[in-house]
């Protein structure tokens, strides 16, 4: 993959428009290239699948599809340490620079929020939301780089009125809330990989306790999926050497948009209730007075 970028790179400035946008496509969205197939590729990049196949022929592979198993392979030798792909991570702002960089983050957080979108993901919100809306309590659990997305929802779930247990406490007692839960409640887990040992132990104890089970993970195969009722899937690949959160921030924010609207009045004058007690203790900053200047 290196040397196909480098004589990509090198011989650009000699190709034709069609095939300069093809080439402006594959040095700027490395991952898009290993995971969409080539007819989506060519529609992010607005040029005809030909232009695409013509390319890799340009540059003497047999079709697109080894462009496209060079990228893979490069993203499957990527290390799984956090030191190992900081090592990439310098030696590609080094070759490339700050923009490639910059750019090449976004576009893999474009690519997995639109994934979020799409009729199966939709299907997978409403499916969530409608078991989150008729517990009786919702436990929210998310450790270590998932912890601020499970406080985000709790946070949210706690203004609208709805019963809510922030699964965390200090001197080692995160889990001991979960002594209370059984049928009629929901665990809410979320963790990525490397999956939290912790959290996978309260989703099997909850599931043991009859408690249905709510995970955001990033794998149909995590071990999360596999005691959920229902899985949010959400994308952690970027050229950074952490795992983004992103997505697991914007599935969780839709998630309590559905949650709050099948709540419809309930929801109303709860949040009535919530604002007046944040007034009451004049919470946050309204309006700033401008200065006056004495002459």
């Amino acid at each position: 993959m290196k040397q196909l970028l480098v004589e990509l790179t090198a011989g650009f400035d000699e190709l034709p428009p069609q095939l300069k946008e093809a080439a402006r496509w594959v040095i700027d969205h490395p991952a898009d290239v290993a995971l969409l197939t080539m007819r989506e590729q060519a529609r992010r990049a607005g040029i005809p699948p030909a232009t695409l196949t013509r390319l890799a022929q340009r540059f003497n592979l047999k079709g697109y599809d080894e462009v496209r198993r060079l990228h893979a392979e490069a993203v499957r030798r990527r290390p799984d340490s956090y030191r190992g792909r900081a090592e990439q991570l310098v030696q590609r702002r080094d070759s490339e620079g700050d923009e490639a960089l910059v750019q090449d983050i976004f576009s893999s957080l474009t690519r997995h929020l639109q994934e979020l979108s799409t009729p199966p993901s939709i299907d997978r919100f409403r499916a969530a939301a409608e078991i989150i809306a008729k517990a009786r309590r919702v436990f929210c659990l998310g450790l270590r780089s998932t912890f601020s997305v499970a406080y985000s929802f709790h946070y949210a779930r706690a203004l609208f009125g709805a019963e809510s247990v922030l699964v965390d406490g200090p001197g080692g007692i995160a889990t001991d809330p979960l002594r209370t839960i059984g049928p009629g409640d929901v665990l809410l887990a979320i963790s990525v990989k490397p999956y939290t040992k912790q959290t996978v132990q309260a989703v099997r104890y909850a599931d043991k306790r009859g408690a249905r089970v709510i995970a955001v993970t990033d794998s149909e195969v995590s071990p999360l999926a596999t005691l959920a009722m229902e899985t949010l899937i959400v994308g952690t690949e970027t050229p950074s050497f952490f795992h983004t959160m992103a997505p697991a921030f914007a599935a969780i924010e839709c998630l309590t948009a559905l949650v709050a609207a099948r709540r419809g009045s309930e929801t109303l004058k709860s949040l009535a209730a919530s604002e007046a007690q944040l007034e009451a203790f004049d919470t946050y900053v309204l309006t700033t007075k401008k200065r006056t200047h004495k002459s």
